[in-house]
């Protein structure tokens, strides 16, 4: 097989050296050159032909996101990972960048004191994600897609009482996408979990608030699930629900990773089946691995709906795909679909006529 080709765009001599040798180290992947700015780098582009970008963000002469945008107008389906820093500024420059069509990001192994933990954090965080979007699938890294005896579900109501969301790679824009449409008179709290460190999560919140008629808050302990608020899990806290006597609250908790993640979907979706039963509504969006799977065999068996996005408007139909393929979707939809589709379930079991769309949904029928 013909490795992938990646040009590693960066101004740190040292971060050039480190990503091109351990890139080089995967017999699937080939660090075919290196560039110290963005002129260099389109510059260098015509020549490698590479099949991926790593782009820093902060770089003098042309920086990450004035290189983006060149390389989205000269070569819009290119795969560009951002390397950011785990900071505040970093954070919201790699925001911008994802809504200008990067494909994803990895944040720098900084403050590491060796090396090798350096070496490692590239090969865990950085190597999937190429290969993925270069549409090698890391199957070795998933477990077997589970042969569930699935038993039909007797739904003891109608009614959605609760919409909980999972994504991934992709998911920043994805959900730019989906919460936009939900009106603000939205009858169910919704619970997201989109994988993110630290601050990310924070302005990812703010971003999607101020550009959605419902509210959208970063999930914190204790706060008690509203009608028309979405609650998006913190970096590096799982987010659960928690039925009380008289309420329903969130939990937080920083117990181990699940499918190297945290927060994860798999403990949200338990915790939604646990507190809600078929009252769930999940919703499982674009994503390489595969978080969410079991969770969303729990909801399912609980007698929720589970439905997923569709391949062709995913960035990597890891997620989604990997829950169509245990036989746990109820119907999958393409991105544009997803927020009237949750819109019309979600109305439809509160008694309400409000106007979804003005597409007729006896024309637009999920396909499998």
């Amino acid at each position: 097989m013909t490795p992938i080709r990646i040009l590693v765009v960066d101004d740190s001599t040292v971060i050039r050296k480190l990503l091109s040798e351990t890139l080089s180290g995967d017999p699937a992947l080939e660090a075919v050159g290196t560039a110290s700015d963005g002129r260099i780098a389109l510059a260098k582009i015509p020549a490698l032909k590479p099949d991926l970008v790593t782009l820093d963000i902060e770089m003098p002469v042309m920086n990450g996101l004035e290189t983006l945008a060149e390389i989205r107008r000269l070569y819009p389906n290119l795969p560009v990972i951002m390397f950011s820093t785990l900071t505040e500024r970093g954070a919201a420059a790699t925001l911008d960048a994802l809504t200008l069509g990067a494909s994803d990001y990895v944040t720098k192994p900084s403050n590491t004191g060796s090396v090798a933990v350096a070496i490692e954090r590239v090969r865990v965080d950085l190597i999937p994600k190429i290969k993925a979007l270069c549409g090698v699938a890391a199957k070795l890294n998933l477990p077997p897609t589970p042969r569930l005896a699935l038993k039909p579900r007797l739904r003891s109501h109608s009614a959605i009482d609760i919409v909980a969301i999972g994504s991934s790679t992709g998911g920043p824009n994805a959900l730019a996408a989906v919460l936009p449409l939900i009106p603000a008179d939205c009858p169910v709290p919704i619970v997201v979990v989109q994988h993110m460190p630290p601050i990310f999560t924070r302005l990812l919140a703010e971003r999607l608030d101020k550009n959605s008629a419902i509210t959208v808050e970063e999930g914190r302990a204790g706060a008690r699930l509203e009608p028309g608020i979405a609650w998006i899990a913190p970096g590096n806290f799982h987010m659960k629900v928690v039925r009380t006597a008289i309420d329903i609250r969130l939990s937080l908790c920083q117990s181990p990773p699940e499918n190297s993640c945290r927060p994860a979907v798999d403990v949200l979706f338990r915790s939604v089946a646990a507190a809600y039963g078929a009252g769930v509504l999940a919703v499982v969006m674009t994503g390489m691995g595969a978080d969410g799977a079991l969770g969303a065999g729990e909801i399912h068996e609980a007698g929720g709906e589970v439905i997923v996005q569709d391949e062709a408007s995913s960035v990597v139909w890891g997620m989604p795909g990997f829950v169509h393929a245990s036989g746990l979707a109820d119907a999958v939809y393409p991105l544009d679909r997803l927020g009237m589709e949750i819109t019309r379930r979600v109305l439809q079991g509160h008694g309400s006529h409000a106007a979804v769309s003005p597409k007729s949904y006896s024309t637009m029928e999920p396909h499998a």
